[in-house]
């Protein structure tokens, strides 16, 4: 009886040790567990400064491919652990994401599931028609240029703004304007209607008026002066011969709208054939403005029809040095003799179209 007691008083304290040593062990394994779960969500995980497009209709495999192809994480194994607990693979949202750094994977899943996108800065200039503004358009955006033509060329879209299919082209102000990627053409559009009546300010629409031109008009104008001259300086002059022929009822004679017409803007001869072409553009045939902008004028050259110098001049005609440079006449003699010596040099180098 003895040995059988002392014998249940060794084995009792062995269990406890074991349950004591597996407890233990749990509780490690719990702590590394709760370590490791800390750091997938608390931890940098962000490798590198990247940006990240997702387009739509991409998944979640599509995020994470990506996002390992670029070695953008340090942890791929946090980031699937955490988009899990947060539903962020039902919750996929097209952008451009700018990732920084350092960025915990907590913050990072936060960020794509919000869609919170990073704004991309959206430039145009030199811009010649609307297949070249879609063009330059859909590279900063989702949309793309065959889209975004539809928009520009739709006339019920141009009537919407109050345009015609001729005039619509003034209300896209070239400048560099912050879009989100998953800008539609229709947000587009919308964003440069905004833009154009923030444009047309009070002042500007008054020096408008006190040179009985609309915006439009002022537009208009604009684009022709723009391709009359490479001279900054020579803007404001040559906006306020146009005017003076405007004021006198007579022809513009731009030849930028007989290239405008023809559609081919390498022209440097401009030939009496190309005078006879019957086209509402054609401002050696029709007096007056055209119908609408030949072109997407810079702000500088809207400006300058705005602040047009005031002069007597009615003709201009190019340099005979091919400097870009124009002489400016009062009288037809003047220019007659201005227009001979540059003939003369277009015929010396066998200039002739």
């Amino acid at each position: 009886m003895v040995i059988e007691r002392r014998n249940k008083r060794n084995y009792m304290p062995r269990i406890a040790r074991f349950s004591m040593v597996i407890f233990a062990l749990l509780l490690i394994i719990l702590g590394f567990r709760a370590f490791e779960l800390y750091g997938y969500i608390f931890k940098p995980n962000v490798a590198k400064d990247h940006t990240l497009v997702i387009v739509t209709g991409e998944t979640f495999e599509d995020v994470y491919n990506k996002l390992e192809k670029e070695q953008v994480l340090i942890n791929l194994k946090a980031f699937k652990w955490i988009a899990k607990k947060k539903d962020y693979k039902k919750n996929i949202r097209p952008g451009l994401y700018k990732l920084k750094k350092g960025t915990n994977t907590n913050n990072l899943v936060n960020l794509l599931r919000a869609g919170d996108q990073h704004p991309v800065e959206l430039k145009f200039h030199n811009v010649g028609s609307f297949a070249d503004l879609a063009g330059k358009v859909s590279a900063y955006i989702e949309a793309d240029s065959v889209d975004l033509m539809k928009q520009f060329t739709n006339v019920s879209v141009q009537e919407k703004f109050g345009f015609t299919p001729e005039t619509f082209p003034a209300m896209f102000i070239p400048n560099t304007y912050e879009f989100y990627w998953t800008t539609t053409p229709e947000q587009f559009i919308s964003r440069m209607n905004a833009e154009y009546k923030s444009f047309w300010s009070e002042e500007r629409l008054n020096k408008a008026e006190a040179k009985s031109l609309t915006p439009v008009e002022v537009v208009t104008l604009a684009s022709i002066i723009e391709k009359e001259t490479i001279i900054k300086e020579e803007l404001p002059i040559v906006a306020g011969l146009y005017i003076n022929r405007l004021k006198r009822g007579m022809a513009l004679q731009a030849d930028p709208t007989i290239k405008f017409v023809l559609k081919d803007s390498s022209i440097r001869r401009i030939t009496n054939d190309m005078l006879k072409i019957d086209s509402p553009y054609n401002t050696y045939k029709y007096s007056g403005l055209p119908p609408g902008p030949i072109g997407f004028p810079e702000i500088s050259t809207i400006d300058a029809v705005l602040n047009a110098t005031e002069h007597s001049y009615l003709f201009m005609c190019a340099k005979e040095d091919f400097s870009g440079e124009h002489r400016f006449a009062t009288n037809l003699a003047q220019h007659n003799a201005n227009a001979a010596r540059y003939r003369d040099a277009l015929n010396k180098n066998n200039i002739w179209r």
